[in-house]
């Protein structure tokens, strides 16, 4: 395998499964008793006896180590599962002209509205925690603060937020998926949208083309669907595993407040220490060595960023990583286009606790446990408030 910053996706190549020796027990599966509650055991054995393997029981070759991982993310010949109709699912010109139309909306007026909306949004929702003694951040900060922050983004009604945030979490995913429901919510805004035009996201892609033609209803209404799966679940899930990781270093979590500027580096050391995906599936078009056509590959995400080959003590939490490396929005053509939501959720959200509820810390003997198999994070975050 080249380093990671030599060679291009389509000359890159995935290890080759070890050569038979002989009986040899059965590989590693991520289905294995207790992998959910505790998988890096497992993922250190497979970086290291197993780097490409096939998993019989999950239905997909498994990739552990960091420079696989990234390679297969950025393979054009793995390409998003299941099919779909967001960015992560199209590929070659169309994926390029419709990404190309997601991009700039991020710039000028909508990015200014995106993060006055999120910084607001943000203090809102700390102000409400104020005179609380304690509280659960998962449920009543974390959970809320990217929807909103989408839904503002994206011009729709704030009194909606409840609805699109429970659309969010049953169907909704950072790929978009489909959910009849929030199509049904859209289209009228997006029929609006076509006909009268303003500065928000929504607009954007409605007034935008690809190939010199306007982009379909449905399109619109998957990319607004993949923003807001972004926004939502694994939005959220990065935040609280982000606050969890400076709550248990205090240390750091005081140069940080006091040194604002440090936050997205903070941030990203938590994406790839606890990234909120730990698993994202690929389908291969093409042999990819020893993947045949069609075979699901699954790209561990949390294995990568704790491979000791390219971190130097991964298990560790340092704000101050001066090279994160982390994946969990992606690689290659295929990058999240949630990541900047991501970071002006994780700056303002932090920013906006720190400054309302300075005596923010744990409850005493409170331990958080992240949980889960392909999405992973702390279920609850119990905080003192002052």
């Amino acid at each position: 395998m080249p380093p990671e910053s030599a060679g291009s996706p389509a000359t890159t190549a995935l290890p080759a499964p070890p050569p038979p020796t002989g009986p040899r027990p059965p590989p590693p599966s991520l289905l294995a008793p207790g992998t959910q509650r505790d998988p890096y055991p497992l993922y250190r054995v497979l970086r290291e006896r197993h780097p490409l393997v096939y998993d019989g029981r999950f239905g997909a070759w498994l990739v552990s180590r960091y420079v696989d991982v990234r390679a297969a993310l950025a393979d054009p010949r793995l390409v998003a599962l299941p099919p779909g109709r967001t960015l992560a699912h199209l590929e070659g010109g169309t994926h390029s002209a419709h990404r190309a139309v997601v991009s700039p909306a991020f710039r000028g007026a909508a990015l200014a509205a995106l993060t006055a909306g999120v910084a607001r949004t943000a203090y809102v929702l700390a102000r409400r925690l104020a005179a609380r003694q304690e509280a659960d951040l998962v449920a009543e900060f974390c959970q809320w603060l990217p929807t909103a922050a989408v839904v503002a983004a994206l011009g729709l009604p704030y009194e909606d937020t409840a609805r699109v945030h429970a659309w969010c979490r049953t169907g909704l995913d950072h790929l978009g998926g489909h959910h009849p429901e929030l199509d049904a919510f859209l289209r009228p805004y997006i029929v609006r949208r076509r006909a009268h035009p303003g500065a928000d996201l929504l607009s954007a892609l409605c007034t935008a083309q690809a190939d010199g033609r306007p982009l379909s209803d449905d399109a619109v209404a998957g990319l607004a669907g993949s923003l807001l799966g972004a926004g939502g679940e694994a939005t959220a899930r990065g935040l609280a595993s982000f606050l969890a990781n400076l709550l248990d270093h205090p240390g750091q979590l005081r140069i940080v407040r006091a040194r604002p500027a440090l936050t997205a580096g903070a941030w990203a050391e938590s994406l790839r220490r606890d990234p909120p995906m730990h698993i994202v599936l690929r389908r291969a078009v093409e042999p990819v060595g020893a993947i045949p056509v069609g075979a699901a590959v699954a790209c561990l995400l949390g294995s990568a960023g704790r491979d000791p080959a390219r971190f130097a003590d991964p298990d560790r939490y340092d704000a101050f990583r001066t090279d994160s490396g982390q994946l969990a929005h992606g690689s290659g053509r295929h990058f999240c286009p949630g990541v900047l939501l991501g970071r002006l959720t994780a700056e303002h959200g932090l920013r906006a606790l720190l400054t309302v509820l300075p005596d923010l810390r744990w409850v005493p003997g409170f331990r958080p446990v992240p949980e889960g198999l392909v999405s992973r994070s702390p279920r609850s975050l119990r905080v003192r408030l002052r």
